[in-house]
């Protein structure tokens, strides 16, 4: 006898498995209590604390928000999604979430410690970590491409915002509101496939497509 269990991608779509039963395994199939994606919170804070970091770096707004923001929801709310993640076996979302989360929170303290001098971080420190956090996010944009085409293209906007911002702290500063507005694009993508998950549950049906993953 076979029975049938469903296994939730990275996306959030169910994938069906096949596996043979035990004879432990009930003849009954029981439904298990639905629960969340972590990745729609995820999604959701991380698009908007790169969307107010970005209206800072064009100009529009100082670093208060950014700070707040970047401390409690793209931080601790982002950070808590990934370890939800991990509770799904989603290691992308794992690793993606957690690692972003504690950027934020890394940021977001690092700011504060300036405006007080306490290890204060000089523009040749924050390029430096920038530098850090492009080399992770090349990892994860490669195993974007595995998942879908709109993540593939938020991680792919995500990676050239970061070099612009490397650069624009290695000598060339007009390259900062240049990342502003890139990654304003990128800040809208994360925002797209979190509306795809969550229409997704809410009408039953792929309301908003996000393509097929770029690599096989």
């Amino acid at each position: 006898m076979v029975t049938r269990q469903v296994i939730r991608t990275t996306a959030g779509e169910s994938i069906p498995s096949m596996h043979a039963s035990t004879p432990h395994t009930s003849e009954k199939a029981i439904a298990a209590p639905k629960v969340g994606n972590p990745a729609v919170v995820g999604l959701a804070a991380f698009g908007l604390t790169t969307m107010m970091l970005q209206f800072h770096n064009v100009g529009w707004v100082g670093l208060g928000p950014v700070v707040w923001l970047g401390l409690i929801f793209g931080g601790l709310a982002q950070f808590i999604a990934g370890l939800q993640e991990q509770k799904t076996g989603n290691n992308f979302g794992y690793v993606a979430f957690t690692s972003y989360g504690a950027f934020w929170i890394s940021l977001g303290i690092m700011l504060l410690a300036n405006s007080f001098k306490v290890l204060a971080a000089s523009e040749h420190d924050v390029g430096w970590f920038l530098v850090a956090w492009t080399l992770l996010t090349v990892i994860l944009w490669i195993g974007s491409m595995r998942v879908n085409g709109a993540l593939a293209i938020t991680f792919s906007l995500l990676l050239v915002g970061f070099i612009l911002l490397d650069l624009g702290h290695f000598g060339f500063p007009f390259l900062i509101p240049v990342a502003g507005y890139e990654l304003m694009v990128c800040a809208l993508a994360a925002w797209y496939v979190m509306a795809h998950l969550v229409f997704q549950d809410l009408f039953g049906r792929d309301v908003l497509p996000v393509g097929p993953a770029w690599l096989r």
